[in-house]
């Protein structure tokens, strides 16, 4: 349970980082190009990042090339439950939408995190449902 409050905090780090990140390559790139085009390339290189932050530091695992192609459905389910979040409190709750995104933003938080986990920590699925531990290292395949 400790490990898994570490990697809690250093995900919600890494996802501090990873904003910082994707909006000063963003602000670098946008005056050299169309504003759509610098916010996709920052955007992707960004992703990368967090990719090899979450593999390292979070999750503190090898990388492998099913790991990093997998790891965009992170990014799909957080802008899928972000968007419907944001519809709901905005439509339903009548909260502001200027603060409605941040409270969006919070709530998919958990499920990105579990997501990210299962993707990232080999086993971390099949051992939280029959406590099975990890494969050794040296089972892992690398990139």
């Amino acid at each position: 349970m400790r490990e898994q409050l570490g990697q809690i905090f250093r995900f919600g780090l890494v996802g501090g980082v990873n904003t910082g990140t994707f909006f000063g390559i963003y602000l670098l790139l946008h005056p050299w190009m169309p504003y759509f085009l610098a916010y996709t390339l920052a955007f992707l290189l960004a992703m990368v990042g967090s990719f090899f932050m979450n593999t390292y530091f979070t999750y503190r695992t090898k990388p492998t090339w099913k790991k990093f192609l997998l790891f965009p459905l992170t990014n799909v389910t957080n802008y899928v439950i972000q968007s419907a979040g944001l519809y709901a409190l905005v439509t339903w709750a009548g909260m502001d939408t200027r603060i409605a995104p941040l409270v969006a933003a919070v709530v998919a938080i958990p499920f990105t995190y579990l997501l990210s986990r299962r993707i990232l920590v080999p086993g971390a699925g099949r051992a939280a449902r029959t406590e099975e531990p990890e494969p050794s290292p040296s089972a892992r395949s690398t990139v």
